[in-house]
């Protein structure tokens, strides 16, 4: 029977959440490492039961830990993620030269069609990558190769690569984001990288064309149309039709365009998802009002969904990584909250209803679609 599974990190554990296709009743499981932050936690298109999680503790330090049976036990794997030898530093807040460190995972993209390949986007921002199922990693220093570095900074959450999409059909082509830097694209595996930010206006940049130093979000991407994707920017809801060579707005009609997550549907590549926040110190829902916004036009418009979500007094956020689809023939849309709940829409965002309420603060949910 199919069903879903939700894989859920929190600054105090994971948990993972199960139903079947009709997603009104969950067993619960977690916490699976209480009291370690989990920045990620994604499974392998390849195995849906290999999963890997991203653990991490101040005084610890980071661990990458895999499942081999969807998250019912966990062992460690290899530690090694020291960086290529690439010359450089980075501007760090005060704008004085900053030695580029390792300080956690902070997302995981495996491959679409082997197990034991998985990329990592970390902090400071570097791509790794396994080959042996994560007993060793390399950097892909291309992208620090690429010569821009000292013009990145830390974002507020800090110096990350917080997002990666792999093309659906070219294993070549891979796209990432970084705070705050900008959005990059290889088109030969990692060897090389290019800037795709024409277009993207960023206040405390002085120069428009600047190619580097914005603070992008988020990305997404529907894999049946990957030359379309959507971000989610500090400020600005943005849309390219070239695969990022250039980008327009679509943000008009939401009450901000200030937030962190965007997806989209899965089936539907002009149905977009957002929630919005109030602004960059205020990371609040408008009104205190918990709305999710769908385009069902790619950003043409934008209509709240507002149906089983708290409509006063609500003054959680939702995170980057916090917010996933699946890919049942009614597609689900899921978030969690830092007030720790997690939300899932079964019809598209017409209805929703808490999966489990009081979980610590929620950092990432990714859904598994299970046959």
């Amino acid at each position: 029977m199919a069903g879903v599974r939700v894989l859920v990190g929190t600054r105090k554990g994971a948990f993972v959440l199960t139903s079947d296709e009709g997603r009104r009743n969950w067993d619960v499981a977690g916490p699976h490492f209480g009291g370690w932050e989990l920045y990620h936690l994604k499974g392998s298109p390849v195995d849906p039961d290999r999963i890997w999680a991203s653990q991490s503790t101040g005084w610890f330090g980071q661990l990458v830990q895999r499942s081999e049976d969807g998250g019912r036990t966990w062992s460690p794997v290899g530690k090694d993620f020291s960086y290529a030898s690439v010359p450089g530093t980075h501007q760090w807040y005060d704008g004085t030269p900053h030695p580029w460190e390792f300080a956690r995972v902070w997302h995981f993209e495996p491959s679409l069609t082997d197990r034991d390949t998985v990329y990592a986007g970390v902090e400071d921002a570097a791509l790794f990558k396994t080959t042996d199922g994560g007993e060793s990693w390399h950097e892909v220093a291309g992208l620090r190769e690429h010569g821009s570095g000292p013009h990145w900074q830390p974002g507020a959450g800090g110096m990350c690569l917080h997002t990666l999409l792999l093309h659906p059909t070219d294993e070549q082509r891979i796209f990432a984001a970084i705070s705050a830097a900008g959005a990059f694209r290889t088109d030969d595996g990692g060897a090389t990288w290019l800037p795709i930010n024409k277009g993207l206006q960023s206040e405390g940049i002085p120069d428009p064309e600047a190619e580097v130093g914005h603070c992008v979000h988020n990305l997404t991407m529907h894999p049946d149309r990957p030359d379309t994707l959507f971000m989610q920017k500090h400020w600005d809801v943005m849309r390219s039709d070239d695969a990022g060579a250039s980008w327009y707005d679509v943000g008009e009609g939401l009450p901000s365009d200030f937030g962190f997550p965007i997806e989209v549907h899965g089936h539907e590549p002009d149905t977009v998802y957002v929630v919005p926040i109030l602004s960059d110190s205020e990371h609040y829902p408008p009104d205190g009002k918990l709305r999710v916004y769908r385009s069902r036009t790619g950003g043409g418009d934008w209509e709240p969904l507002t149906k089983g979500l708290p409509q006063e007094h609500c003054y959680v956020n939702v995170l980057r990584d916090a917010m996933s689809v699946d890919r049942l023939d009614e597609s689900g849309v899921y978030f969690g909250t830092t007030g720790g709940q997690v939300y899932c829409s079964p019809d598209g965002g017409d209805t929703w209803d808490a999966i489990v309420r009081d979980l610590p603060a929620v950092l990432s949910v990714e859904v598994q679609t299970l046959a």
